[in-house]
């Protein structure tokens, strides 16, 4: 992880090297993250910043994910986890102001979307390497998570 900047990125500053479970770490650690960066420091981490920190996150995060995933031999590494946590970063935006409750379930159905890779994800995770397909499959899956939410908020 320490061989290069972009492996710990890309591993979420250890969180994908847990030997259970790596994406549902860097999912913890995202979901952290957000809320002690918004509840310390809310003069800074507005909605638009953190919309500027996820768009920087996911370019970034593309070229994190290629170089560690050629370093290690293997495209998409389970221990990669850059990709959950920007997503899951996208998720709570939208979802914000939200209770406990409303987190826990978005928490699952994201890990839900991210593990299942429900069409299109599936698609996308086999269509697009490198990089772009470590970080786009994982914005479906955002996608989807915030879909649920939105057909959940119209009933």
């Amino acid at each position: 992880m320490l061989a290069h900047p972009s492996h710990l990125l890309a591993q979420g500053f250890g969180s994908g090297l847990s030997p259970v479970m790596p994406g549902t770490m860097g999912t913890l650690l995202a979901w952290l993250s957000f809320a002690v960066l918004s509840t310390r420091w809310p003069e800074f981490f507005t909605p638009f910043n953190w919309m500027v920190i996820i768009v920087a996150g996911f370019v970034v995060g593309i070229w994190a994910c290629d170089r560690t995933g050629r370093d290690m031999g293997i495209a998409d590494h389970g221990s990669m986890v850059w990709d959950e946590i920007i997503a899951f970063w996208l998720v709570l935006l939208f979802i914000t102001p939200a209770d406990t409750a409303t987190q826990v379930w978005a928490f699952l159905w994201f890990r839900f979307f991210d593990m299942v890779k429900p069409p299109p994800i599936a698609h996308f995770d086999r269509r697009f390497k490198g990089g772009f397909g470590v970080m786009w499959d994982d914005i479906v899956a955002a996608f989807y998570t915030l879909l649920v939410f939105a057909i959940w908020r119209t009933l």
